[in-house]
């Protein structure tokens, strides 16, 4: 029976945080600005002197291992970054990949006594008394917090996230650089505006802060994903939950990457589960899990074989309007259909503009790479014989180029985590090596689908989780 069924409401009983110190400071900004450049800096001239004269396997396995030690250090965005990057197999040299991959759950911890300092900061000096046991020793750490093992007066396993001090203050930083970064690659590179992805990153980074926020989020799932066999949602405990400090059930599980050799119809099951946890409620609800990096997930046993998954994160999720839920359906419909017209409706309704016959024939190369499994009626791979290395390379390269040609183009704000998101599954498809019809898959999904279906539903669930309906973008 899955977790997390129980009434949402009680996600919503979150004690009141005390005063807080630690809102978006100058100083503490500066701060993070030099941190930046002493810990990047060094290893990128590293990495530049590598390559000028000759890479080594041995000089890339030191130099990958310091870029991720240094990412690690800086917390935040930038090290989010990282881990985008090894969601997707062989995007980066292996040695690369290997080291930044361990940044998903392996980050570098805080101490034992910045720990109670934090605990005391959200739950007061008695805050020991509040739990049975405490392990001070994370038992994951990752970009904007860590995870602490703990046990409940009742007995009761918890997993506490605690996020790490003035996290506002250097995401703040970090945006301000990735804005000058962004600026910059507009003038040497015109094929994609991305002043909107901007906007959309800020938006959603800016919400993983707010662990308030993010226990609604899991009182969502909980209710969208209620039925749902093969993912387990955890309880969130308001009453040790401020904040900066999210406190859920524990879930046992191992780590996906552990079933990578397992038998085909195993892996299979997995990857059925992730399928299900992140299209189910997009299709149903208009919302998604904009991050599904492989440390986001564990896989729990169900008598003695794996059964599903676990969802263990819950703070970057986004909510879609259904005009762009139906928009995501009208795409596939118009591909399946080679109805152009169905397919220009559908980039309109998704905020692209200005759009020459050009311009749609070079979307349409990328649609067709993302949407190619769910058009296929048959049992496939993701990348359908193509290795790992080479998947979505050529296609990204040459729309990339065609863009230069006949571009700009600016990727509406509501577009970035949708794409973001769907070839962060895709990276864990080709991890697990699933063979699966798709088609089928979705076809169940969008089985008796209307977008005026999508609205009542996501309006009584964001109402009884205490979240707001989404806006429009500007």
């Amino acid at each position: 029976m899955r977790l997390g069924a129980g009434p949402p409401r009680a996600y919503l009983m979150l004690m009141s945080t005390p005063p807080d110190s630690e809102q978006n400071r100058f100083t503490a900004r500066a701060s993070r600005y030099a941190r930046v450049g002493a810990n990047v800096g060094g290893v990128a001239a590293r990495i530049a002197t590598s390559m000028l004269t000759g890479r080594s396997s041995a000089g890339d396995a030191r130099n990958a291992a310091a870029l991720a030690q240094a990412l690690g250090g800086l917390k935040g965005p930038l090290m989010k970054v990282a881990q985008l990057i090894a969601t997707i197999p062989d995007v980066v040299p292996p040695e690369y990949a290997e080291e930044l991959q361990k940044l998903q759950s392996e980050a570098p911890p805080m101490g034992a006594a910045f720990v109670n300092r934090r605990m005391m900061a959200e739950l007061g000096g008695n805050w020991r008394q509040r739990f049975t046991e405490f392990d001070l020793k994370p038992a994951a750490a990752a970009s904007l917090g860590q995870v602490h093992k703990a046990i409940a007066k009742d007995g009761t396993r918890l997993a506490c996230k605690l996020q790490y001090p003035d996290m506002e203050s250097a995401v703040e930083a970090d945006l301000n650089q990735l804005q000058i970064l962004l600026a910059l690659h507009r003038q040497l590179d015109s094929a994609i505006d991305t002043r909107e992805i901007a906007k959309e990153l800020g938006a959603r980074v800016r919400e993983e802060l707010d662990y308030h926020r993010e226990a609604r989020h899991a009182a969502l799932y909980a209710l969208m994903l209620d039925g749902t066999d093969d993912v387990r949602v955890p309880h969130v405990e308001p009453s040790v939950s401020t904040k900066r400090l999210l406190t859920m059930h524990w879930l046992d599980g191992s780590k996906l990457l552990s079933h990578r050799d397992a038998d085909l119809e195993t892996r299979n099951r997995i990857a059925r589960a992730m399928f299900h946890a992140w299209w189910r409620p997009f299709i149903r609800y208009g919302v998604i899990h904009g991050d599904p990096h492989l440390g986001n997930y564990t896989v729990f046993d169900e008598g003695g074989q794996p059964g599903g998954l676990n969802l263990l994160d819950y703070g970057c999720v986004r909510i879609f309007p259904a005009t762009f839920v139906n928009g995501v359906n009208e795409l596939r419909n118009g591909l399946l259909r080679d109805d152009q017209a169905q397919i220009v409706n559908a980039y309109e309704v998704w905020g692209f503009k200005n759009l020459s016959k050009d311009l749609i024939a070079i979307l349409n190369i990328w649609a067709k790479f993302i949407y190619g499994p769910l058009l296929d009626d048959r049992v496939r791979t993701i990348a359908d014989g193509v290795k790992p290395g080479e998947y979505g390379r050529r296609e990204a390269f040459y729309v990339h180029q065609a863009l230069k040609e006949k571009g700009p183009v600016t990727v509406p704000q509501e577009f970035v985590f949708m794409d973001r998101a769907a070839i962060g599954l895709g990276g864990v498809f080709l991890h697990l090596r699933t063979e699966m019809n798709f088609f089928r898959l979705i076809e169940e999904e969008l089985e008796q689908f209307s977008a005026e279906a999508v609205v009542s539903r996501q309006l009584a669930a964001l109402q009884r989780v205490g979240l707001q309906p989404p806006q429009p973008a500007a």
